[in-house]
C-alpha cells in the first residue's frame, strides 16, 4: 500500500505516525514545501514571549528529540520529501506530479490513497503597501523568528498589529513591554469578534488596556507607508495615523485549497475541501483534514470551518484508521477554543448569544463570576461565565469563560456537556470534585448554572452591565442600588447617575429608603449579593428590581473608566 501525505506540520505527521502503527508494511511518503516539519504552529507567540527558549522547543517531541526527516524515517520508517511541491494531483492514474523546489526536478510518485493536509495560508487584506519590508503574518516559524530577531536587538520601539482574533491578541501580549509599545488595530466594535459575544469582550478590552495596549477598535487599515530602507513606518488607518516600525497582520487564515480544485475535489460552502465523516473527499481515495477541510456544527449540523490544531490531530486519526481498515469517523465540533493572554485564560464553545439569535434559537442568558477555588485558598482568582441556553427546554447551547483564574477546567465541562446535549438542570447535578485548592464547595460552573436556571424560570429577572449603559445612555431612568460593604465602596465607587449606597446588612432596615418609581439595580462585587437584594426587595413587594449579572467584576469593564 503507497500512502502520500501532502502536507508536512500538523495532521500529515499524526497520519503518517498512526497509520505507521496499524499497517507495518505501508510505505509512507510526506511531500512538505517547507523545510520545517512538524512544529506546534500554536506556539509561536510563546516562542517570541520567551515561554519557549529555542525555536527547536515547538518541534521536539515530550521526550527531546528533534521531528526532523531523520526522526521520521529512523523511529517511524516514513520518508519525508521537504523543500518538495505537489503541483498536481493525476486521479485518473492515482499519480501526483511533485517538484523539488531546490533542484527544480520534477517526477510523478504513484499512490494507493493520498491524504490532502495543505494547511491554511495568511488571510492577507488588500492593503496598499503590504509588500514592504517588516511586515509580518506570524503564521510560520520564520516569521516568529524574524519579529524576535528584530525585538531582541532594539530595532523596534513600536509594532501595531492588525486583527485582534486569537493570533493577533496572543501576539500583541508577546510582544509588548517596557521598550515596545504596541497598538492594536480591529476593524469590528470589539476584540474576539468571532469568539466572543461584545459583554465578554469587554473583559479582554479592559485588562488589555491596563497592560498599556493602544487598543483601537472600529479602525479600518487603508495603507502602509514606508521609509527609505523599504520598511513600513506608517499605518494610515480611517480614523488616523500610526508611526510604528513594524506590523504584524494577524486577520485570520483561508485554507489552502489550490491543489484539491485543480483536482476536481469538491470544494464546501465555506470554501474549505467537502469531507465526509470519515473524512473522504468525493474521491474515495482521497482524503482531507486539519485546516484545508471543513468540519460539521454539532449543535446547526451546518458546515463550518474552524482551523484548530487539536482538530486536524483528530481528524489524522481518523484518517489513518480508514485508510488501515478500521471503522472511524470524526464527529461534528463544537468550535471548542481557549487562549491565554494578558494574565486571562479566554475560551468559548458551541453557540455565542448573538449567533444563536440569528439562527432563530430563544435564547436566555447568565453572566456569573466568582473565584475558582475557596476564598480563603491563597492562590484563589476570579473567572466569569456566560451561559447560552434554550429558554423553553434549558437545552445548553454554548459558553464562553473569562478570568485569571481556571476558567478553561469549567470550559472542558461544558464542551463535554454539549457533546451530549446536557440541560442547564444537568449541569447543576454534576457530581464535580471539590477541595479548596480546586473550587469552592458549590464550583463556580454549577453556580452559573443555577443562575441560569433561576433566570430562565424566573425567580430572579437579572440585567446586564452592557444593558444597563445602553438604557442610561438612551436617557432612562435608574435606581443603581450599591449594597456593597463601606470599604469596598470606598475602593471602587460607582459614579452612574442614581446611585445609592445601601450595605447589604442594613437593606433589611432600611430598604424603604429605596425610591420605587424606576428599574432598581442592586450592584455588588460579583453577583451573588445582589440576586439576595434583588430576592429580599421582591419580598417587600417591590416589583421593579434587577440584579447585575456578574456584578462589577464585570460591570467595572462598563462603568469604570
Amino acid at each position: 500500500m503507497k500512502v502520500i501525505i501532502v502536507g508536512g506540520v500538523a495532521i500529515g505527521p499524526k497520519v503518517a505516525a498512526r497509520l505507521r502503527r496499524m499497517k507495518q508494511d505501508a510505505e509512507i511518503t510526506i511531500l512538505e514545501k517547507g523545510s520545517l516539519i512538524s512544529y506546534g504552529g500554536c506556539g509561536l507567540p510563546l516562542y517570541v514571549a520567551n515561554f519557549v527558549p529555542k525555536l527547536d522547543g515547538l518541534m521536539n517531541t515530550a521526550y527531546g528529540v528533534l521531528r526532523d526527516t531523520e526522526f521520521f524515517q529512523a523511529q517511524k520508517n516514513v520518508k519525508v520529501l521537504i523543500q518538495t511541491e505537489a503541483i498536481k494531483i493525476n486521479r485518473n492514474n492515482k499519480t501526483v506530479l511533485v517538484r523539488n523546489l531546490v533542484t527544480g526536478l520534477e517526477e510523478t510518485l504513484a499512490y494507493d490513497y493520498l491524504v490532502l493536509a495543505t494547511g491554511a495560508k495568511p488571510s492577507v487584506p488588500p492593503i496598499s503597501g503590504i509588500e514592504l519590508g517588516q511586515i509580518f503574518t506570524f503564521h510560520h516559524p520564520n516569521d516568529a523568528q524574524k519579529v524576535k530577531d528584530l525585538i531582541k536587538t532594539k530595532q523596534i520601539k513600536h509594532a501595531t498589529v492588525i486583527g485582534s482574533g486569537l493570533i493577533g491578541v496572543e501576539t500583541a501580549d508577546a510582544i509588548i513591554g517596557p521598550r515596545l509599545k504596541v497598538t492594536l488595530c480591529e476593524a469590528d466594535s470589539r476584540v474576539l469578534p468571532k469568539l466572543f459575544d461584545s459583554d465578554m469582550s469587554k473583559l479582554v478590552e479592559l485588562k488589555m488596556r491596563g497592560h498599556g495596549i493602544d487598543l483601537q477598535l472600529s479602525c479600518k487599515v487603508k495603507s502602509f507607508e514606508g521609509n527609505a530602507d523599504g520598511n513600513v513606518c506608517r499605518v494610515v488607518t480611517e480614523q488616523g495615523t500610526i508611526e510604528t516600525d513594524m506590523v504584524i497582520v494577524a486577520t485570520g487564515v483561508r485554507p489552502e485549497v489550490g491543489l484539491a480544485r485543480e483536482a476536481g475535489l469538491t470544494i464546501g460552502t465555506t470554501g474549505a475541501i467537502q469531507v465526509d465523516e470519515h473524512q473522504r473527499t468525493n474521491d474515495p481515495a482521497i482524503y482531507a483534514g486539519g485546516d484545508c477541510a471543513e468540519q460539521r456544527h454539532l449543535l446547526t449540523g451546518e458546515p463550518v470551518y474552524i482551523p484548530l490544531a487539536s482538530t486536524a490531530n483528530k481528524q489524522g486519526r481518523v484518517i489513518a484508521d480508514q485508510i488501515a481498515g478500521l471503522p472511524a469517523r470524526f464527529a461534528p465540533v463544537a468550535g471548542t477554543s481557549a487562549l491565554q493572554a494578558f494574565d486571562l485564560n479566554i475560551g468559548r464553545t458551541g453557540l455565542g448569544e448573538e449567533e444563536a439569535r440569528k439562527l432563530g434559537y430563544k435564547v436566555v442568558t447568565s453572566v456569573s463570576s466568582g473565584p475558582d477555588s475557596a476564598h480563603y485558598f491563597p492562590m484563589h482568582a476570579n473567572v466569569t461565565i456566560k451561559l447560552i441556553a434554550e429558554q423553553e427546554n434549558g437545552r445548553l447551547l454554548g459558553a464562553q469563560v473569562c478570568g485569571v483564574g481556571e476558567s478553561i477546567k469549567r470550559l472542558d465541562v461544558l464542551a463535554t456537556a454539549l457533546k451530549f446535549g446536557a440541560k442547564v438542570e444537568d449541569l447543576i447535578d454534576l457530581d464535580l470534585a471539590y477541595a479548596p485548592p480546586f473550587a469552592t464547595a458549590i464550583d463556580l460552573l454549577i453556580h452559573a448554572a443555577t443562575t441560569l436556571e433561576n433566570l430562565r424560570l424566573g425567580v430572579a429577572q437579572g440585567i446586564t452591565a452592557e444593558a444597563v449603559l445602553k438604557r442610561l445612555e438612551a436617557g432612562e431612568k435608574f435606581c443603581i442600588l450599591d449594597i456593597r460593604e463601606p470599604d469596598e465602596v470606598a475602593a471602587n465607587p460607582l459614579s452612574l447617575e442614581g446611585t445609592k449606597v445601601i450595605a447589604l446588612g442594613e437593606l433589611r432596615e432600611r430598604w424603604e429608603e429605596v425610591p420605587t418609581d424606576s428599574l432598581i439595580v442592586t450592584v455588588c462585587g460579583l453577583g451573588i449579593r445582589g440576586y439576595e437584594a434583588a430576592r429580599m426587595l421582591l419580598g417587600k413587594g417591590v416589583s421593579q428590581v434587577a440584579y447585575l449579572e456578574g456584578g462589577l467584576a464585570v460591570g467595572s469593564a462598563f462603568f469604570i473608566k
